[in-house]
């Protein structure tokens, strides 16, 4: 492991992040770690401030009632999964066709088995996670096909900008987990980029990352690939990758994501069991009605990865927003949207569940001010909601289009906010400030006094990215506007990277593996 001492506000701080396995690599290995790049590095949020709960008893169970009718009367559909549909009749479900209709209580029965809690491992076992409880893990943006930065503007991302955004991600303070695919490298044959993918999140960061869910085969390269980099006897007793398994709403879940949700539980793999709702379009227009909804595909899908293997970790997901009624286009930051994520979140821990939600959502084109409501809105409340696993909690422009490099670190900055709300109010002998009070008196001023001078250094949170400076200075350097700044600061942070200690046989092992998969197969661009 890297040396490590304790920071300020209890950051670790590491000057580098060493493999688990630590097989060889001699002097070369020792002389990268003196010479390595030192920065901050923040532990998960752990909450020391109440959820948020917008639902009452009796709305809970109506809302779970009705969701249980759902699954009994109307049921779900497993299409082109014939192994499926015999798992769900062999545990007493009614099947007529492709369509699984869920007798009342027994998806609840099934999803009991799931823990709810769960740690994941990063390769420096420094950045390990814990998902569930009190816990808040921040991951970036995931799935966009196009990038922005201020110099390129908009186009389609290729595999340098998606190595350029796990750099990021692996130097940002306030991210825990290296996310999974940050954008969609269009230049890579979709067949074979993520290959390209997971080596990149294994070599160019230390921390946790998610495996491949669009075909069933990636999945199982995703394990494969992580045991060459782990050990395949702690891959099989342990969390390495946590993925992301969408539900396509409403009520339909597909070969293709249960395929790769069946890899992950057999392997003891984590899955984020998410619907993907935009409301009006996919679920009622109504909250409770699309609260149903999520309930009920939650509860299908979480009891479906206890039918391949109980006690598979998942994650409760919801992904919800609204609509433009006018243009069809998705909103973010809404109250409706809130609404929502503040009752899943109750509907995820009366199912004793870790809970994904949340992130750094916007509809705008640019890194705008539009963009900055709408995130800040959704990140407060995800942190209010309960959440425990948010990802897109950096980087999202254009509705999930667009990975743009300079909200990626505006937004990185800002999780540092939710880091220091999340810690409550300190009432210890220091919060309370007695000794202050009493040495400055009325009439005085606190700069000068002893308390003040202990605490300066930590009291207040304070970004990295904004300008604080007087109006003169701030004109006299060129009037930089925050998407400048930001431009600016990617380009430093880009500059200072270093890549995490790795070792040569693990790193040639992983490298082998992608080399020798994509010659065992001819391109494919669908």
């Amino acid at each position: 492991m890297g040396r490590v001492f304790a920071g300020k506000d209890g950051v670790i701080v590491m000057n580098e992040a060493a493999g688990r396995r630590a097989r060889g690599g001699g002097g070369s290995v020792r002389r990268a770690e003196r010479t390595a790049v030192s920065f901050d590095v923040a532990k998960f949020i752990t909450r020391n401030i109440p959820n948020f709960e917008i639902l009452n008893e009796e709305a809970l169970q109506i809302i779970e009632y009705n969701a249980e009718t759902v699954l009994e009367e109307i049921g779900v559909n497993f299409i082109d999964n014939p192994a499926a549909l015999d798992r769900w009749r062999a545990a007493g479900a009614d099947v007529k066709g492709e369509r699984v209709h869920i007798p009342r209580g027994l998806a609840r029965q099934l999803c009991a088995t799931a823990p709810s809690m769960f740690t994941q491992h990063a390769r420096n076992s420094d950045r390990n996670v814990d998902i569930g409880g009190r816990n808040l893990v921040l991951a970036p943006v995931y799935g966009p096909p196009f990038v922005r930065d201020r110099e390129g503007g908009r186009r389609y991302a290729t595999m340098q900008d998606f190595e350029k955004f796990v750099k990021l991600g692996y130097m940002s303070k306030w991210v825990h987990h290296s996310g999974g695919t940050v954008c969609e490298p269009t230049d890579i044959p979709v067949n074979k980029r993520h290959l390209d993918m997971l080596r990149a999140h294994m070599v160019l960061s230390d921390k946790p990352y998610m495996g491949s869910v669009t075909e069933p085969e990636r999945a199982a390269d995703s394990v494969e690939m992580s045991k060459l980099l782990f050990g395949a006897d702690f891959v099989d007793q342990n969390v390495v990758m946590t993925s992301l398994i969408n539900i396509n709403s409403p009520l339909t879940f597909d070969s293709t994501m249960m395929g790769a949700l069946e890899v992950y539980a057999k392997a003891g793999q984590a899955a984020i069991i998410s619907p993907f709702i935009v409301g009006g379009a996919m679920a009622p227009v109504t909250v409770a009605g699309t609260l149903t909804q999520v309930l009920a595909e939650v509860l299908a899908g979480v009891a479906y990865s206890q039918l391949v293997r109980a006690g598979a970790p998942v994650i409760f997901g919801a992904f919800v927003t609204s609509i433009d009624m006018n243009s069809g286009a998705p909103t973010f930051g809404t109250p409706e949207a809130a609404h929502i994520t503040y009752g899943a979140g109750q509907l995820a821990r009366r199912l004793n569940l870790p809970y994904r939600s949340g992130g750094s959502f916007c509809g705008s084109k640019l890194p705008d001010a539009q963009a900055a409501y709408e995130t800040a809105n959704s990140l407060n409340m995800a942190l209010l909601s309960g959440v425990n696993f948010m990802l897109h909690a950096c980087g999202w422009l254009e509705g999930g289009l667009v990975s743009s490099f300079e909200k990626f670190v505006m937004d990185a900055d800002q999780l540092g906010t939710l880091h220091h709300l999340a810690q409550g109010v300190m009432m210890d002998d220091n919060g309370q400030a007695m000794d202050a009070l009493r040495e400055v008196g009325p009439g005085g001023h606190f700069l000068g006094c002893e308390h003040t001078q202990k605490n300066f250094k930590s009291a207040f949170w304070r970004s990295e990215l904004f300008d604080y400076k007087p109006f003169e200075t701030w004109y006299e350097e060129g009037a930089r506007d925050t998407e400048t700044l930001a431009a600016n600061r990617v380009a430093k942070m880009i500059g200072d990277y270093q890549a995490p200690v790795l070792d040569e046989a693990v790193r040639d092992a992983i490298d082998d593996y992608v080399a020798r998969k994509k010659a065992s197969m001819p391109d494919a661009f669908v």
